[in-house]
């Protein structure tokens, strides 16, 4: 629930220009789930940037979890600051899609310097809701 006006004013870090609040939050805090195959993606790099990772872990496929998640997680996140998402591409992914694809560049900053994320996302229904599968991944220094 909304508390003040400031968490209007918060621009969600996904990029998509709307509120923290009626962009990403509901999805991270577990109110509404992402919609779509895309939503999901940007619901994730959010996790990423502010370091929520259950929300990770629970929207990653069961069959690609292992019990190192949490502590690779926590590990990535405490050092690395995401700084721009971009979407380049999305195949399928609709609401009444079974599997999806989602391409984009994330730019990050961390304690190597900075550098872009280049993937190739996969998304497929699991009970229901999104989540990740895998993707073909290339870093990019800047």
């Amino acid at each position: 629930m909304l508390t003040d006006n400031k968490d209007l004013e918060t621009r969600c870090p996904c990029g998509s220009g709307k509120p923290f609040a009626f962009c990403c939050e509901p999805a991270l805090s577990g109110r509404k789930p992402a919609k779509t195959a895309e939503a999901l993606m940007r619901s994730r790099y959010t996790a990423f940037a502010l370091g929520a990772i259950d929300y990770l872990i629970s929207t990653t496929a069961s069959r690609k979890r292992s019990p190192q998640d949490a502590e690779l997680l926590s590990e990535q996140t405490q050092v690395t600051t995401w700084t721009g998402l971009e979407i380049i591409d999305t195949v399928k992914g609709q609401a009444d899609d079974t599997t999806g694809i989602v391409e984009f560049k994330a730019a990050f900053d961390s304690p190597e310097g900075s550098a872009v994320l280049h993937e190739r996302s996969n998304f497929e229904r699991e009970n229901g809701r999104w989540v990740y599968t895998d993707g073909e991944v290339e870093l990019i220094e800047a």
